[in-house]
């Protein structure tokens, strides 16, 4: 594969940022098999935001020669107080994670999965690393990097929580991390990281920021980040902590009608609007039309080639917002059914029984 193809796979959505292109350039022109690593705390059931979303991504990056980490975060989990803090669920947990991302991806000779405790378990060098990226910066730094936990500056947090950026920039060392790889909220312990790299002498890893799926409810803006380029300021990204503004990947037909029903999606529309970003970011990433099936007295039944011209309908308001939404709705619970199968298979149903 040539190295236009390689950087067209890895710039593709949901990718949102490269820090650097130049560097990622490189990267691709020194490396066959550059290493790559994202990690996921164990939180709950998975919603298309993370198993869909960002596991395109990783699809792309193992199309473009990647090998692909997968860290399945125990002791961040621990201690961002993800399932209460227990540590037996979050590792039954992990295993349901594993298996989720197993499928979704296929059989890969160069994607592998690892669990933080067994990473870190009698791993000097690790917590080592930990200590020396701590001392490196400032704790008003590390403060601004709680964004990544979900947490504010401002929200009393224990001395535990603190350490948890520390810990997330020491995964990057210890698995020799070429490109890190996270969604947009994770930018800022990536940026803590290339910030003290010449003070702890380590080479910059390359960081790729992909798009974070709306919430279905109203978004809310925040306060900018430090780069106002990136959508880093909006409260209503899918989250499992809020079901009914997420799609999980077992919920059934009549429950993804049912959300998006409920979903904001304002006539005309189009900044924003969390319908139309699950046909952007899933639908068209699955398909290469999408049919609008509708009464005839409303126009009848269309066939759309691509996201630009279901886009350019809506906001001309030739598509309504009820129509959009029963065919997302549709389109989603078939998209769905292969997973869904899977985990009815009564081995892997017991993987989620640790959620009732």
């Amino acid at each position: 594969m040539d190295l236009e193809k390689k950087l067209e796979l890895v710039m593709r959505p949901p990718t949102e940022e490269i820090i650097t292109e130049k560097e990622l350039k490189e990267l691709l022109e020194t490396k066959t098999h550059p290493q790559h690593y994202i990690g996921y705390e164990i939180s709950g059931l998975l919603h298309l935001g993370i198993l869909y979303v960002t596991g395109y991504k990783i699809k792309d990056l193992l199309d473009a020669g990647f090998n692909c980490c997968v860290l399945l975060a125990d002791w961040h989990s621990v201690l961002n107080k993800k399932l209460g803090g227990d540590w037996d669920k979050i590792r039954k947990g992990a295993k349901y994670f594993e298996e989720a991302f197993k499928f979704f991806l296929g059989k890969q000779k160069r994607l592998k999965f690892i669990l933080g405790s067994e990473l870190y378990h009698n791993n000097d060098k690790y917590w080592y690393n930990v200590v020396k990226i701590a001392k490196a910066c400032t704790l008003q730094r590390v403060l601004r990097c709680m964004m990544i936990m979900g947490r504010k500056e401002t929200e009393k947090l224990d001395v535990a929580q603190i350490i948890y950026p520390p810990m997330q920039a020491s995964d990057i060392l210890e698995l020799e991390i070429d490109l890190a790889h996270a969604g947009t909220d994770q930018r800022k312990v990536h940026m803590l990281l290339r910030d003290i790299s010449s003070k702890i002498k380590i080479k910059k890893p390359v960081s790729l920021h992909n798009h974070l799926l709306g919430g279905l409810s109203r978004p809310v803006r925040e306060g900018f980040d430090e780069n106002p380029e990136i959508d880093l300021k909006i409260s209503s990204k899918m989250s499992k902590s809020k079901p009914w503004t997420a799609i999980f990947i077992h919920d059934s037909p009549k429950q993804i009608e049912y959300k998006l029903n409920r979903a904001w999606c304002p006539e005309g529309e189009v900044i924003q609007n969390p319908v139309l970003e699950l046909a952007k970011y899933v639908i068209f990433r699955e398909k290469k039309s999408f049919d609008i099936e509708r009464s005839k007295k409303f126009g009848g039944d269309i066939s759309i080639q691509n996201y630009e011209e279901l886009e350019s309908l809506f906001k001309r308001n030739e598509i309504h917002p009820q129509d959009l939404k029963l065919n997302v709705a549709r389109e989603l619970s078939e998209i769905l059914k292969p997973i869904m199968k899977h985990f009815e298979k009564p081995s892997k149903r017991k993987l989620l029984n640790i959620f009732k």
